[in-house]
């Protein structure tokens, strides 16, 4: 084992986890939003707006449709405005976090669905607002789905945080390509795998068990 194999492999962990962090929270907020929105706009939705709904249908189908690696050279403008760079964990952030929101957009709209008419029709009838409904029903009602669709998402952003590190975003990645495929150096390589699978592993555990552990209350208090 080389002497900087460790020292590598922190970095590369230490920038993943930052591009991740970050990248989840931005595209959760606008995945929320946009799924919240899709499905109060349908037709028999809380406040229907077939045209809005629509709208953003397509632009979250068109979003979705283009190759990761296309979508970040063409957001590359907008990170250098964001941040001043089109290179680092920094500016993969902004590229990251557009490109999973409409993913995330979509596992929301799901999830949300999922929430029996009935409750919704019930809140309807005693006079709560589309707001008191959306947080009072629709979210809570929801929650589990809605932790493991997130998880899943989350997982996919360290996926594309990891295609990202292709055109200079870092992380385990970039740590991958440049120093273990380029310059020949399997114990980088091989190393950077098994701890993105261990990553991946802790996500998808914390996700179940978060979930798990809602679904266990919501039943001890009904």
């Amino acid at each position: 084992m080389n002497d900087d194999l460790i020292d590598l492999l922190w970095k590369g962990l230490l920038e993943t986890l930052y591009m991740v962090f970050w990248s989840s929270l931005f595209a959760l907020v606008m995945g929320i939003i946009l799924g919240v929105t899709l499905v109060v706009t349908e037709k028999g939705g809380i406040y229907p707006a077939p045209a809005v709904n629509k709208a953003i249908g397509t632009i979250i189908n068109g979003v979705r449709s283009l190759p990761l690696i296309i979508l970040i050279v063409l957001l590359l403008p907008l990170s250098r405005l964001i941040v001043g760079t089109t290179l680092g964990p920094t500016a993969a952030i902004v590229s990251l976090s557009i490109g999973a929101a409409p993913f995330l957009s979509r596992i929301i709209e799901n999830s949300l669905k999922e929430v029996s008419a009935g409750k919704i029709e019930a809140a309807i009838s005693v006079g709560a607002t589309p707001f008191t409904i959306i947080f009072r029903v629709l979210i809570p009602e929801a929650l589990p789905a809605l932790v493991r669709g997130i998880t899943i998402g989350i997982i996919g952003i360290m996926e594309f945080s990891a295609v990202a590190g292709a055109i200079g975003a870092g992380g385990l990645g970039s740590l991958a390509i440049r120093f273990g495929y380029q310059r020949f150096r399997e114990d980088v390589l091989i190393s950077t795998v098994i701890l993105i699978i261990l990553l991946v592993q802790i996500f998808q555990w914390s996700g179940d068990s978060i979930a798990k552990s809602i679904v266990k209350k919501r039943y001890k208090f009904e």
